[in-house]
């Protein structure tokens, strides 16, 4: 009797054990119920969620579709190129209707992404543009501007013939071209000197520490610091704050994180890009349920420069810096002022 009590005990630990397990990838291939069948299916594939906004992301889309009756499957590639290929094809055999990507690098996905155009799914490019593919949408911000802003931030706290430094994010990324492609046109017009041009592989943060410290006798003559999103401006600033540099020299950034948000108020990172993420993650959401509806909604063209024209939603970035933070940050609810002000309590009305 006690063996045959031990033997059911032990059985029902293991029955506990693996419905408490998490699922692998494996354990997407449950079939979906009847009343899912019914409701437009999206599948949302992301490059991380190591940066914060990209949480903002999905939270805003899955919100927006499942408001418009909707269902959002949401995977993330963990930075991984292959992953995203693997997960394309994943929602090509789960039949879904619209395939939302966060690319990680272009010519990789070219062929899913035909893949899936083919089986009469369509695709958006979100955020950023896959590059050589004709996604049905491609929807981000004005990456141009993005650079003439950060740009006008540095020029307005220099004089001609000054020196900056560029650490833009990952080469194999589209916006990063674009906002490069702003951010020099404003160098030339000021006549201010780029002494040093550098791409984080991945969009690694520690890679902006790397830099700042290996070109360290650059820094007595540079006068501003362009970073291609708060993440990389973090470290830079780390690194100049190990040389008592931090504050001294304008670093600019983009994305409004939390963290930017803080070094503006105190003083160590100059200026940041706003981009709305509920506009961006509504529009997309709205976007995905009017492509699977065949329904018209508002978009312009995105000429590629190779002769193709693509759908496009193109949002307007917005500067944001210690003056505006209230008004930009605060006041739209994009970041809590208390947040904000967290290390800075004394400059708190």
């Amino acid at each position: 009797m006690k063996s045959s009590y031990i033997l059911q005990r032990m059985c029902l630990a293991g029955i506990m054990v693996l419905l408490l397990t998490g699922c692998s990838k494996a354990d997407y291939e449950q079939e979906p119920s009847e009343q899912e069948e019914n409701k437009i299916q999206i599948g949302m594939i992301f490059d991380n969620f190591v940066m914060e906004r990209w949480q903002r992301d999905r939270d805003v889309f899955v919100s927006t579709a499942k408001e418009m009756g909707a269902e959002v499957n949401v995977q993330n590639a963990n930075g991984s190129v292959e992953e995203q290929i693997e997960l394309i094809n994943y929602f090509i055999k789960k039949r879904v209707d619209v395939i939302v990507i966060v690319p990680i690098d272009s010519a990789p996905l070219l062929s899913a992404v035909s893949k899936a155009q083919e089986e009469g799914i369509k695709v958006i490019s979100y955020d950023r543009l896959i590059i050589g593919a004709k996604p049905d949408l491609y929807i981000s911000f004005d990456n141009e501007k993005v650079g003439r802003l950060m740009a006008e931030a540095l020029a307005g706290k220099m004089e001609a013939g000054d020196g900056v430094l560029m650490i833009n994010g990952s080469i194999t990324d589209n916006n990063v071209k674009e906002v490069e492609t702003g951010f020099k046109e404003v160098m030339r017009q000021k006549h201010i000197r780029i002494m040093g041009v550098y791409y984080a592989d991945d969009w690694k943060p520690e890679y902006a520490a790397s830099y700042i410290r290996q070109n360290s006798n650059l820094l007595e003559n540079v006068k501003g610091i362009m970073c291609g999103n708060d993440n990389l401006a973090g470290q830079a600033i780390s690194a100049l704050a190990e040389q008592r540099l931090a504050g001294e020299i304008p670093v600019v950034g983009q994305d409004a994180d939390l963290a930017a948000c803080q070094r503006i108020v105190e003083g160590t990172q100059y200026m940041t890009v706003y981009k709305s993420i509920e506009k961006l993650a509504a529009g997309a959401a709205q976007a995905a349920v009017a492509l699977a509806e065949n329904t018209e909604f508002a978009y312009e063209y995105y000429e590629t420069g190779e002769g193709d024209e693509i759908p496009y939603i193109k949002l307007e970035p917005v500067a944001v810096n210690a003056d505006n933070m209230q008004d930009v940050i605060i006041d739209s609810g994009f970041q809590l002022k208390e947040d904000v002000y967290l290390y800075r309590p004394d400059l708190l009305e």
